[in-house]
């Protein structure tokens, strides 16, 4: 029996010493480092990692996460595609007159509005002002003034030599068939148009019907203000029974002193110079050496380059045949200008 309960002891001391060492081998790390007076070492990501399927899966979602989101650049060219016109008007935007805009407070007439059209393709982020000559009812029988220094006009024309306030806008002349100057004019911007926006330019229409309630001095501050360039169609009303042809409305002598004029009668004449040389290029009949002095309303309040264009006279050809080739001359003179 003595035996018996010394075995029984024996086996229990046993598991007793057992049970002790298990527990010393256990120790954490932590413990052991403190044991040894040092710091355990910091967790890392790898202490939290999770089954290489869920990182995949948290990648995944992330990649998901940026396709959809635009990234930095991306939301750069974006904006980047919005330049010039396009990133101030819409297409087919009526443009008002801006009575706080420089020299519009020498307008007379100023209710109507212009129209902007923004080239699709090609963009050039050029505006070309077009302004069909004439067209403003009521507009013969308003006057405003000739300069905006209020001196009087060097040269005649419409208004005599002189007088310090000029005709608003004048009826125009008729052709030989008894067509109106103004719906020629109408014809030829709206032809020219859809040529200029083609080429990739974005075009001012100042006038886009028969009437448009903008007086000259409007007309001119409207392109001012919108258009890089402000190119005015007429048809001279000099009476001769034949066509003399096309030229542009140099400014004189006596105005090149006057601002906005001697800051700008250079380009003018420059612009003047290359839409007739871009007529002649395409056959058309140019007049003498392609300009005549003519103190205007238009040039004496105009603040980019600028030019009254003389596509012919009463006697002059207007079908759409000749009206195509008077715009392919000018969109060839525009590209020459501006470098395209």
């Amino acid at each position: 029996m003595k035996n018996l309960f010394f075995r029984f002891s024996c086996a229990v001391l046993l598991c007793y010493c057992l049970t002790g060492c298990g527990t010393i081998q256990h120790k954490s790390s932590t413990d052991t480092a403190q044991a040894q007076g040092t710091k355990a070492p910091p967790k890392t990501a790898d202490d939290f990692s999770i089954s290489s399927d869920s990182e995949n899966e948290t990648v995944d979602e992330t990649s998901s996460a940026d396709a959809a989101t635009p990234s930095a650049s991306e939301s750069v060219t974006q904006q980047e595609l919005l330049t010039g016109a396009a990133a101030l008007y819409s297409n087919g935007q009526e443009i008002s007159f801006d009575p706080s805009w420089q020299y519009a407070d020498f307008s007379a007439i100023n209710s109507g509005t212009a129209t902007i059209y923004l080239a699709d393709s090609d963009r050039k982020d050029i505006v070309v002002g077009v302004n069909a000559g004439h067209g403003t009812s009521g507009g013969a029988s308003v006057k405003t003034q000739c300069h905006p220094d209020g001196s009087p006009k060097t040269t005649g024309g419409s208004t005599a030599q002189g007088a310090t306030y000029a005709t608003a806008v004048s009826g125009g002349m008729t052709f030989n068939d008894r067509t109106a100057e103004s719906t020629v004019t109408l014809q030829m911007a709206q032809i020219l148009k859809d040529k200029l926006l083609a080429q990739g330019y974005d075009v001012l229409m100042v006038r886009n019907s028969d009437d448009v309630q903008l007086d000259n001095v409007a007309r001119t501050v409207v392109c001012n203000n919108v258009a890089d360039c402000h190119i005015s169609l007429h048809w001279d009303g000099d009476g001769l029974g034949y066509d003399k042809g096309c030229f542009y409305i140099s400014v004189p002598d006596g105005l090149k002193s006057m601002e906005p004029v001697a800051s700008h009668w250079q380009e003018h004449d420059a612009l003047g110079a290359s839409l007739v040389e871009g007529l002649r290029t395409e056959g058309m009949t140019i007049y003498q050496n392609g300009s005549m002095n003519i103190d205007l309303t238009q040039t004496s309040y105009s603040t980019i380059p600028s030019v009254d264009m003389e596509l012919g006279n009463a006697s002059s050809d207007h079908s759409d045949s000749t009206l195509n080739s008077l715009s392919d001359g000018l969109v060839l003179g525009l590209n020459a200008y501006f470098g395209n």
